[in-house]
This record gives structure tokens, sequence and C-alpha cells, in this order.
């Protein structure tokens, strides 16, 4: 079976993603802010560093002495995204885009903004002023949405017991009435197969590519989709998007229908019950349950699907993580220079797993990792010599803005029940 967790597995799951990753360099990840930086109050650093209230701070007191600063409206603007504080996030970045018009990152998150409160319509405009071609395609995909989107119709909420829990969770959905059994990863949108998609019958309003997997280049193709159903609670009017990308096989060998995560989680309190083996949907409205609670953490959500919080590398931390539920085998995906300089992570030099591009990938094992209060011990995970566009976690430094030291993914999660809350923005970890 194909490895979910390398290169291949990535084209598979997170680069066919709407946000597709692009190439990504890892700055160098100091455990510690610079003394200037600190010293200073530098929001820029402050904020490359994941200290996010420090940062705001800092760029509040620019706007008292430079009420124009562009760099500082867009960058309180990007950080109320992040935490989908939406009404400052929407007046941050129309200020900042008022100023500066050609300011590509601002009205990329702004439509972003929209595009999370279910309104795409409104992100149209922006994202056909940025002449790239993710964006060209997705300016057609939101302007064939008519009528309301996201329409949650049936039961408020679900349980649906897992398909699978390795080599990741399933479960099954329903495609317009055909049933399939899906992946589940928070580095997920909603993915179908593309024999899925016929079946279905849906029809593409645009395509787009979605970089390499095999050595084959993939074009994601965009839709609509009338109804998609898990358990007794009904999605409808969502867009979609299928490909022909190879995909690893169920475990009794049966092809699955596709994968989702993240832009399906966030539209309602969603839990991955791991000891519990169950998928849970309730209303937004609600609380995450408290029984047995190991910590609450604050969540972040970067781009349309990246869920981030703070982890620690033994005693290191915290800092900025990802997190990734679809990672086989593994607990956690690092960098071998992270990885040295946390310490208490074992890297296994001799036996390197050659990667295309002259990349190296290491296993490695770490004697403590945690969320919080939630601590995995002895663990098995993966670290590169170098990013590659498609890994998970440290990657995604260049691209968003901020350093992440790592990225938690499916080994750690198994003795835990774990709730992403959208609402209140936070992710909370209960024991089994």
């Amino acid at each position: 079976m194909t490895d979910l967790h390398l290169p291949d597995r990535r084209a598979f799951l997170r680069r066919t993603g709407l946000a597709v990753a692009a190439g990504a360099v890892l700055p160098p990840a100091a455990f510690a802010l610079p003394a200037a930086a600190e010293a200073d109050g530098d929001p820029d650093a402050l904020f490359k560093a994941g200290r996010f209230a420090a940062a705001e701070r800092g760029y509040r007191r620019r706007l008292r002495a430079h009420p124009r600063d562009t760099r500082a409206l867009a960058q309180l603007g990007y950080m109320a995204l992040l935490s989908n504080r939406f009404e400052e996030a929407e007046r941050q970045l129309s200020k900042a885009l008022d100023l500066e018009p050609g300011d590509v990152a601002s009205a990329q998150r702004l439509a972003e903004c929209f595009v999370r409160q279910d309104r795409p319509a409104q992100a149209v405009p922006l994202l056909k002023g940025v002449d790239q071609p993710r964006e060209k395609a997705l300016t057609e995909l939101y302007s064939h949405i008519s009528g309301t989107p996201w329409q949650l119709r049936g039961a408020h909420g679900a349980r649906v017991p897992f398909a699978a829990l390795d080599p990741v969770p399933a479960v099954e959905a329903s495609v317009n009435g055909r049933r399939g059994t899906f992946w589940l990863d928070t580095y997920a949108t909603l993915d179908l197969s593309k024999e899925m998609a016929q079946e279905a019958g849906l029809r593409a309003v645009a395509t787009m590519s979605g970089g390499v997997a095999n050595n084959q280049p993939i074009t994601i193709s965009l839709g609509i989709l009338d109804s998609f159903t898990i358990g007794n609670v009904e999605i409808r009017n969502l867009p979609v998007q299928w490909s022909d990308a190879q995909r690893p096989p169920l475990p009794d060998g049966a092809p699955a229908a596709g994968a989702f995560g993240t832009t399906i989680f966030y539209h309602f309190l969603t839990t991955m019950d791991y000891a519990g083996r169950a998928l849970i949907l309730r209303p937004r409205t609600e609380t995450a349950p408290r029984a047995r609670i190991v910590d609450r953490l604050p969540l972040w959500l970067a781009g349309d699907h990246y869920p981030c919080t703070l982890g620690s590398l033994g005693a290191h931390g915290p800092r900025m993580v990802t997190v990734d539920t679809g990672g086989i085998g593994v607990a956690l995906d690092t960098t071998v220079e992270i990885a040295d300089r946390a310490g208490g992570i074992t890297v296994d030099r001799d036996h390197p797993i050659e990667q295309p591009g002259g990349i190296k990938l290491y296993r490695i094992t770490a004697e403590r990792i945690s969320l919080g209060r939630a601590v995995g011990r002895n663990l098995p995970g993966h670290a590169v010599d170098k990013v590659f566009p498609g890994f998970p976690g440290p990657g995604q430094s260049a691209r968003f803005g901020f350093d992440l030291i790592a990225n938690f993914t499916h080994e750690f999660f198994k003795p835990y029940a774990i709730t992403f809350d959208y609402r209140s923005m936070h992710l909370s970890i209960a024991r089994g």
C-alpha cells in the first residue's frame, strides 16, 4: 500500500486541496525569540515567532503613530482572520487594500474571510484582481454557486463510527446519494475520486494544477456538489474537487471514494474520537464536551484547511505546530535541524529514505512531545533534511509568515478524542 505520509501521500491528500501548497523554504527555527526583537517589541519578529498577542500590540502601537501604515493594517487583519474574528479582519484588510490596492496577500485573505463566512460571492471581485491560476479557478468556482451555500439539513448532529482506524481514520458518507468510504484528514478539503465524481454526475466548472504525484502532473477539477451526507446530516450546495490522483486503497483493498477534512469539519463542532473510533458532528453553537478533558488549547486556521495550535518537542515550546490527522504510522513530522535543536529526538541517519530531488527522509523517535497537558512518549515520526513542496508542518513557514516547529499527526492522537471548535477557536483534547 502507498505510504500516505510520504510525498505521494501529500499529493493525494493535501497538495490536491483547494489551497495548493507552493514550494517553501524553511527558515532557521529558533526556539527563543531574538533578544533584540524581544527588547524592541518588533511586531514582525513577534509574529514570525508565533507570538500573536504581543505582535498585535506592536502593530497597534505602530498604527497609533502612523495611521496609514499598510503593513500594520494588513497584519492586524491577517491575525484577526487566523482567529476567525471576521469583523476586524474585514475592517483592517479593507483599509490595507484601500491604501495599497496591489496588496495581493491582503486581497486573498479578505476573500478567504468571506469564504469562511459562507459568502463566496463577495470573494469573487477580490479574486478577479489576483492574476494567479489558483485564484482564477476559484473565481470560476465561486461564481457558479447560486443560492445559499453550505446549507445544513436533516439531523442537527451525527455520530458516525470509523470504518477503519488505520492507516488513518475513515468513515462512510454519501455524495448525491452514492455511498462511499472516505479518509478523514484535517489537511484535506472535500476531495473525491474521479470515479465517485463521475458516478455522482458532477460537472467541472474550472480546473487547476494540483502539483505532481508519481512523477505525473495532477489536474484538479472543481465543481458544485448538490448533496454530501454524513450519518443523518446533509450538507447541500457546497464546493467540491476531484482528480485522477492515485489514492491508497482501504484496508479491505477497496478503493476510497475520496477524503474530507477541515472544510467540512469547520461547519460543525467536530470531534475525532480516536479512542471511541467515531466521528462526531455537533452544531457549531454547542460547546466542546468537558468530560475527561486533558487540555483546551488555542486554535488558529491558516489558509482554508490548515489547523494550527501550540505544541512542544521535549522541553522546547510551546511553539506553533500544525494538526494533521492523516499520517500513517507516525506521530510527528519535523526537520532534522529542528529535531537536533529540540533534543530528545533520535534521528536514524543510517537508513535514509531517498526522495525525489535529492531529499532525504529519516525515521525518528521522540522521547516526549506534547500539546498542552496531552503528552506522547517514545513516538515514531519523520524528519526531512530539507523541506519539499507538500511536506506538512514546518514547510509552511514561508507561506504563512510564522514559524512552525512540527506537525502532530495520527499516532499521537490515538489515546484521545480531539474537538475542533472554529467558533471559539479552541482545540480540546480529552481522554477516550
